[in-house]
């Protein structure tokens, strides 16, 4: 599997990386500064930990080079390693690659078994996620009380849960849910 779309937009800047057990590792703190306040990576002591996800976008992107012993390493092997951890790496990184590209700020999902959680564009810092994302491949089989339990989490934190499909040609299709109840 390779990412083979090409992104001709201007690259706004660029940045090193290590890998790392965790992800990817920036510590140059201008550019530290510049992805946080987009909404990437996590900080720790002074540094910012990319997500395999991030790391892969931002690479595509040309804003970031990633280093391995002095060795530059190339968009499959992190994918590699990526998968090594998540078999839904590439449909994880895909989904994530859309929703960025539409404009919103995109974190990891937390606590309730969703990929992802979604900012409305402009709300980043300001106010909580809107969405948490549930990524779903054409095909295969999921547990409609798993979805169910994840739709009733999402409401109690007042959050909409959507699900984002990927389609057998790679398409990703975006649906809202909401609870069925019958009177």
């Amino acid at each position: 599997m390779s990412d083979t779309k090409e992104d001709t937009s201007p690259i706004e800047f660029q940045t090193n990386g290590k890998l790392s057990e965790k992800g990817i590792t920036v510590t140059e703190q201008s550019n530290i500064d510049q992805l946080s306040s987009r909404g990437y990576g996590t900080l720790e002591n002074k540094n910012l930990t990319l997500t395999y996800f991030e790391a892969l976008y931002l690479q595509n992107k040309g804003m970031l080079t990633i280093k391995d012993n002095n060795n530059t390493v190339d968009f499959q092997t992190i994918l590699n390693a990526y998968q090594k951890i998540d078999e839904n790496a590439w449909v994880n990184y895909l989904v994530y690659r859309d929703l960025r590209s539409r404009g919103y700020v995109v974190r990891e999902g937390f606590g309730i078994k969703t990929e992802f959680r979604v900012y409305e564009r402009g709300t980043y810092g300001k106010n909580s996620a809107t969405y948490m994302i549930l990524c779903i491949q054409e095909g295969k089989p999921q547990n409609i009380d798993n979805i169910a339990d994840i739709l009733q989490q999402c409401q109690n934190q007042k959050k909409e849960l959507v699900l984002s499909v990927m389609n057998r040609r790679g398409e990703i299709v975006y649906y809202t849910t909401s609870q069925l109840t019958f009177k």
